[in-house]
This record gives C-alpha cells, structure tokens and sequence, in this order.
C-alpha cells in the first residue's frame, strides 16, 4: 500500500469519489460480516457499591444535574488510556467473536468514500455495578424491566429540560413577551438562582478535590462526567488522562520531567522527517494538517501548524506498529484548546486566537502536554489504526448489532437501501466524532470520555448509536442510497451547544445501562 515505511503506514486511499446510487451495487455486500457475529458483554442490575452508593439524594442530584447542564446554555466550552473494546468482548466463554474478518484490501474497498464527504466541521454513572451475579444475568425479564424504567426516566428529564431551556430563552428574549403571573415569574427567578447556586457550588467541589494533597482520583471522575468549568479542565485533564500524578507532592516533577522528555524526542526524532525513509509519513502529516478544523482561524496559523507537525511525526516515529493514520491529526486539537486556555483570559474567543501572543515557551508547554495526553489516549485505542484497522472493524459490526436491537425499523431501512454501517461509521470511530461535532462540543464530550472506565472505547460505541438514532426521523424520510450516505457523512450540528451533548449523553448512558454488561439482550427473541 502507498506509504509504507519503517514506521508505519499512511492511510491514503480513503479520498475516492461517493459512490452514486447507480453505480453502487448490492452485490459488495456479500461475504460482508456475519450479521450479530459480535457482542457486547454482560450484567445490568444496578448494585450499590462503595464509590456509588444507590440512595435517594443520587437521584436527586442525578435530576437536577441534567435540567442544570441542559437548560442554562452557559458560555462555550473548550474542552482514551483505557483498554480497546475488544478486550471486554472477549471476556468470559460466552463472549462471541468475529468469525471472519475481511482481509485489508476488501476492508479499504468498503471504506473508500469515508472521506469525501465535506470535511466541517447529565447524567453522573450513579448506578453503577462492581460485582456481579449469575442470577442478575439469567434474569433477563427484570434487567429489561430496569433498563426502560431507567429510559423513561431519562425522557421524562427531557421533557423537563426543554420546559425549564423555554423558560430560561423567555426570559432573555426582547420578543414580544406572553402574559405571566406574578407567581410565574418568581418560580423562574428562584429557579435560576437555584441553578447559580449549584454551579458555583459545583465549582467550589473542584476546587477542593484538584487543591487537595491526593486527589481522590474516584471523585474527580464523578464530577467530571457532568462537565469540568472552563478553569478547572486543563488540570482535570492532566489527572483522568494518567498524565499527571493525584499526589501533588510529585506533579510538579513530573511535569518537569515529562517536557523535558518531550523535547529530547524532538532533538531525536523531528530531524529525521527529512530522511528517504519517513518523508512519505511527514508528507502526509504535511497534508492534512491544513484540513484539521479548516473553519477554525487558530489552527490555519504556522506555528500551530508546526507544532501539530511535531507531535504526530514524534507519536509516529514512536508508535511504529501503527505509524500515522489519516484521522489522528484531529485529535490533538482538544488537548491544544484546553492547554492553551490556561494562558488566556476566559472572555478571550480561543478559535481566534492570535497564537504568536504566546511566549516560545509557553507554546512548548502546551506542545509538550498535548503529546502526552494524546499518547495515554491513543495507548488505549491503538488497534483502531494497526494494519486493517480491526479495533474499528470490530466496533463498527458492534454497533451494527446494538442498532439493530434499539431502533429495528432504522437498521432495516438503512440495509433496505443498502447502506452498510462501515460507510459512515467508519469515520465515527476513526476521529472519535471529532468531523461531526462543533469543537465545544467535542470538548464538552471528552470530559465524560475521560471520567467513564474505557470512556474513549467502550462508552463512544453507545455515544455513536445514540448519536445515530438522534437521526432516525430523518433518515427514514429519505429513500435513495445517495441522499441517505449525505445525511451520515453530513450531520447538521453546526448549532449544537453543550444542551445536545447533554441529551445524547444520557441516551448513550441508558444504551450502556441496558447492554453494557447484557449479551442475551443483542438477541431477538424468536
């Protein structure tokens, strides 16, 4: 394949032309994956356990959390260490696996149109299982049962949510305003007050658990998966990501260490991307980092674009069982972001940003952290960019089998039309849904990514099927391969603030709720 070296291979052969609905031709569809050839493994029953205690005032705060995060819009946000997803399929004898896989060449053929579509770009884990039993996997009737108490649950904070967001837009609105009583208004005010309250106590429990001499790493994650401020991120990150050490006694070493590591692998390695032999990787990296977050002013700057050089040419000289892949460029740009806030005021607009206001040394620390937070991630997911990508294979048909179960009507109209899930899903998994999501929202996302146990692996597959079942309404109006492919590979998020990535967290924890630990539930019954 084009691109090979001694480090790894660049993916290059995925810019090839849509297919149209004329030419595409069901018969590419054979010797395709066995349908439910994978599951995802196994127990649901919700169990109180030390770290998450199933009392009532979870609950509360598990309700109030989410009409917090979703109904007062905030200011923007700018905001995968764990071990790939096919480690937990194949756990336990009744985990099944993928009886065959297709070989590279039938795999970059199925995926050839991933990237030509246009490139644009609160609910806390407070049931939660530690321990499991085999009553609770046999009893299939009472996980059900739980899993759609939990489902209507989640819908009724919905309904709340959009009551409580009108309110707070009414509020604020300078159209003409409805009759209100006197009543009325002061429920509203009281109630943003409430949420003021919350917030900045919010902030004050941060505070407390990034300030203390160990951090208890357990409640950091707790508080995270609702969303870490603005101010407190680039710390929380440093720490869910394994990067920084909960003892603050030694964070400040480390962090020392740890640049000056980075910056010897740029003495080593950077020099090197003139070299025969890595000059197909770098001239690949050279090309798609103009194409990271094209809209963005702040990435279309050289000395971001330098640095963006420099940490995928190094991961790529480091990582030569996988090398660079086509997708990983995105992946920095979080990390960037949120690094780089700390050297800005918080009225600043980050994605404007004038990057050469920055000392030399300040862009090095921000460099530095961003390749080591991408590392720890990527550490977890790497079998996602090996030889035939098989993590992604494996995710992608997994995916397949989860739709299937939650929205059979959608699955049947997307085979009906012949859309396989690899054709758009591909990418999903590939740049962790970095192509389909504003940035704030990805940030918003990689908060909860980085709070959930294999958040970047596991939690993301039920993040995609929420994520594809938000569209079913309109995928099902469509009846033409072609204008179907449109819709996946061009999701109309523009708009979506951090209220969206509320709502699909919450369906992607009640998909996880219902699944995660159930087998039996990825079969119909017959």
């Amino acid at each position: 394949m084009s691109g090979r070296n001694t480090t790894g291979r660049v993916h290059t052969r995925y810019a090839q032309p849509l297919p149209s609905a004329e030419n595409y031709s069901p018969s590419r569809k054979a010797g395709f994956w066995k349908r439910n050839a994978i599951r995802v493994p196994g127990g649901v029953k919700p169990m109180p356990s030390s770290h998450y205690p199933q009392t009532q005032s979870n609950h509360e705060n598990f309700v109030y959390d989410v009409i917090r995060i979703i109904s007062n819009p905030g200011k923007p946000a700018y905001g995968a260490q764990h071990p790939p997803l096919a480690s937990s399929i194949g756990n336990g004898p009744s985990s099944p696996t993928i009886k065959s896989e297709l070989s590279f060449e039938e795999f970059s053929d199925k995926i050839a149109d991933v990237w030509d579509a246009s490139d644009k770009d609160d609910i806390l884990d407070v049931i939660r299982s530690d321990s499991q039993s085999e009553t609770d996997i046999d009893n299939a009737s009472d996980t059900i049962e739980a899993s759609n108490q939990f489902q209507r649950k989640s819908a009724n904070l919905k309904d709340l949510s959009t009551q409580s967001t009108t309110a707070y837009k009414g509020s604020t609105s300078h159209s003409e305003p409805k009759q209100q009583t006197t009543s009325d208004s002061l429920t509203m005010q009281a109630t943003l007050l409430e949420f003021g309250d919350r917030e900045s106590s919010r902030k004050e429990r941060f505070l407390r658990c990034l300030s203390a001499p160990n951090v208890e790493f357990e409640t950091l994650r707790e508080l995270s998966w609702n969303g870490v401020p603005k101010s407190f991120r680039p710390k929380a990150w440093r720490l869910l990501s394994g990067y920084l050490p909960v003892n603050a006694e030694r964070q400040k070493l480390t962090l020392e260490r740890k640049r000056d590591e980075y910056c010897s692998y740029v003495a080593k390695y950077y020099p090197l991307r003139n070299d025969p032999s890595f000059q197909e990787t770098f001239r690949q990296i050279q090309i798609d980092i103009p194409r990271t977050n094209p809209l963005v002013p702040l990435f279309q700057q050289p000395l971001v674009q330098q640095v963006f050089e420099r940490v995928l040419f190094i991961w790529a000289m480091r990582h030569p069982a996988s090398g660079y892949v086509q997708g990983i460029n995105d992946l920095v740009t979080p990390f960037f972001i949120v690094f780089l806030t700390e050297y800005i005021n918080e009225e600043v607009d980050v994605e404007t940003y004038d990057i050469v206001k920055l000392s030399s040394k300040q862009l090095e620390l921000i460099e530095a952290d961003s390749y080591w937070c991408l590392t720890n991630i990527l550490d977890g997911i790497q079998d996602n960019y090996t030889f035939a990508q098989p993590g992604i294979q494996k995710k992608v048909q997994t995916l397949k089998t989860l739709v299937s179960r939650v929205n059979g009507k959608l699955h049947l109209h997307l085979e009906k039309h012949n859309i396989e899930y690899l054709q758009f899903a591909f990418r999903w998994m590939n740049n962790i849904l970095m192509r389909e999501l504003p940035l704030r929202c990805i940030i918003r996302l990689w908060d909860t990514y980085q709070a959930e146990p294999n958040g970047f692996a596991d939690f993301h597959l039920y993040v995609c099927a929420a994520f594809l079942n938000h569209w079913s309404k309109e995928l099902l109006e469509r009846h033409d391969f072609q204008n179907l492919m449109i819709l996946l590979q061009n999701t109309p998020t523009d708009n979506w603030t951090e209220r969206e990535i509320a709502v699909l967290l919450a369906e992607a924890f009640s998909l996880k709720y219902a699944f995660a630990d159930a087998p039996s539930h990825f079969h119909k019954k017959k």
